[in-house]
């Protein structure tokens, strides 16, 4: 069984290359947060602030696609922690956008927080570029949309 499960997390590893954009966003009621890093975990660009309508979610696929264009990145692929129902507003949003939508394991998030820096506190920036790299390492699932 576990060597099932290292088998499919390398495969999503290696759909992870230099010419992808891992993006990760902390959902919340009102207000997200995403982060973008490259295929080593190089943070790429600043982040962004975007709510949970129409114009919020435009404004995050802009982003999205400026920071592709400005590093040569050929591929999307955004990471959410699957909390609550105000996912998936943005999951199918992404879908139309044909941008690749993963989900991360909320109790690995939870666990990963005191590795990035010493401390278990909770902030949407810290979120977002640990749904990143949880993405990046291949330590997600794709949901059924």
């Amino acid at each position: 069984m576990k060597y099932k499960q290292s088998k499919k997390q390398n495969q999503r590893i290696q759909q992870i290359t230099e010419l992808t954009l891992v993006v990760g966003a902390d959902i919340a009621k009102k207000t997200h947060v995403a982060r973008a890093v490259d295929f080593r975990g190089i943070e790429i660009g600043k982040d962004c602030v975007f709510g949970n309508d129409h114009s919020g979610l435009t404004k995050l696929v802009s982003w999205m696609k400026e920071l592709q264009r400005q590093y040569a990145k050929t591929d999307i692929i955004l990471g959410i922690e699957p909390t609550g129902h105000y996912w998936f507003p943005l999951a199918e949003f992404l879908h139309r956008e044909n941008i690749k939508v993963v989900i991360v394991n909320p109790h690995h998030v939870n666990k990963s927080k005191e590795l990035e820096d010493n401390s278990p506190t909770k902030n949407d920036y810290k979120d977002a570029r640990l749904i990143a790299d949880l993405v990046r390492n291949g330590k997600y699932s794709e949901p059924k949309l």
